[in-house]
């Protein structure tokens, strides 16, 4: 059976298909979404490297136009001053901080700069569902120290909604806030420094550390080439395989056939057969070679 009998065959058809489209899934999916989080993971611990060995400076020259958020400011340490504002606090429910359910705290800040979301702590619920009593900030001008971060985003339905008296949410979104309470917001929020006016239990920063999405991301670029590798050689073991078996050999030579003169064989005639055997058809060349062993030996 020819090479191209054996492609245009279904099972090898079906199964071309599905390597191919594995492979393309690992090298425009897969591997490009490991290497990506790898690069943003790299990109952050140098943000935060960075914004660890700066001084905090007054927010005003740190971020040039409070209305607009820029990432590369994103983890550095500035100085307000202005007023909390606590009958617009607003709780993130169903957290986990160090394995254990929490309450996330987040506070408008008032400033001459504008108004900021300002994330204050959190706090331990008696249980997971549960909204604690949360300590009220100070109620006079304060000064503050907080690290820039970047809105988490709202999913939809998910956004700030009120509890009885209390408006909670599930994710730290100024965008969504400034909807919610009618308050014009900054569209980033400042996570407050540990011991600071109206600081709860803080947040500590993220460990420097790369992870896995690099090795992964490279695990499925070789998976991407190692499969259509894979399904090449099965492909070419087939093809050797059917055209060594008795039907695909070519016929016998003639210098095998007169040796086979000699031994007193016909070459494609029919042996007598056996009795309990069933007949046998034309003699391969390997059967032929094992004739002539038995008859004059090996050597």
């Amino acid at each position: 059976m020819s090479a191209l009998r054996v492609l245009l065959r279904p099972g090898w058809i079906a199964l071309g298909l599905v390597v191919v489209g594995f492979a393309a899934l690992c090298f425009s999916v897969l591997a490009p979404w490991q290497l990506g989080k790898n690069s943003s993971t790299t990109e952050r611990n140098d943000l935060i490297r960075h914004a660890v060995a700066t001084a905090p400076a007054p927010l005003g020259e740190v971020v040039a136009d409070p209305s607009v958020f820029d990432p590369k400011t994103e983890w550095r340490e500035v100085v307000l001053t202005g007023r909390y504002r606590p009958d617009q606090q607003i709780l993130l429910r169903l957290r986990s901080i160090e394995g254990q359910p929490a309450v996330e705290v987040l506070t408008p800040f008032a400033s001459d700069h504008g108004a900021f979301l300002v994330h204050r702590g959190f706090v331990r619920p008696p249980k997971a569902a549960d909204l604690p009593a949360v300590a009220p900030p100070p109620a006079g001008p304060v000064t503050i120290h907080g690290r820039i971060r970047a809105s988490e985003g709202t999913s939809p339905g998910r956004g700030v909604a009120p509890i009885g008296h209390t408006m909670t949410a599930y994710s730290i979104d100024p965008a969504d806030a400034e909807r919610a309470l009618g308050t014009s917001l900054a569209p980033f929020y400042l996570q407050l420094s540990a011991d600071q006016p109206g600081s709860l239990s803080p947040i500590a920063l993220p460990q420097l550390e790369s992870g896995p999405y690099l090795s992964y991301g490279l695990q499925w670029l070789a998976f991407g080439i190692m499969a259509p590798l894979g399904v090449a050689y099965f492909l070419y073991t087939e093809i050797r395989q059917r055209r060594r078996r008795p039907e695909d050999v070519a016929p016998t030579s003639p210098d095998t056939k007169e040796r086979l003169r000699a031994a007193g064989i016909r070459s494609g005639s029919a042996q007598r057969p056996t009795i309990g055997a069933a007949p046998t058809t034309e003699d391969s060349d390997d059967e032929v070679k094992r004739k002539l062993a038995d008859r004059y030996g090996s050597g």
